[in-house]
């Protein structure tokens, strides 16, 4: 899981740096996206899925849920940023991940780190 967060965050990286936030909602997106391969949460998720859970990560204030339907796959999302700190002068977010698949009920936590570059970096 983490060796695939680390992966996701550096496909994410490569985004044209233009546009900043784009290119970091594209690192969490990425990170958030390898973080959960081999889950059924990870294999369920399209991009547009990964972009809302990136997009939440970096902008929705601590206990507040960002929740989406998929109109393609019928699954419903609800992610929330559960911790923000900061560890060694890195911000850091708690979050967890809910997702229903098939009327069945799957969770996901996590710890995402931002790097000095931009980028999140999964540490659990």
């Amino acid at each position: 899981m983490v060796i695939g967060g680390v992966l996701g965050g550096i496909l994410g990286a490569q985004v044209d740096g233009h546009d900043r936030d784009l290119r970091n909602i594209a690192i969490i997106a990425g990170t958030l996206a390898g973080a959960a391969i081999g889950g059924s949460i990870g294999q369920s998720m399209d991009d547009v899925d990964r972009l809302r859970a990136g997009q939440t990560l970096e902008t929705v204030r601590t206990g507040v849920s960002s929740t989406w339907r998929n109109p393609d796959t019928g699954i419903d999302y609800a992610f929330t940023p559960t911790r923000t700190y900061t560890d060694n002068a890195q911000p850091c977010r708690e979050y967890t991940m809910t997702a229903t698949i098939a009327g069945k009920q799957e969770d996901v936590y996590g710890i995402a780190c931002r790097e000095a570059d931009g980028s999140w970096r999964v540490s659990n």
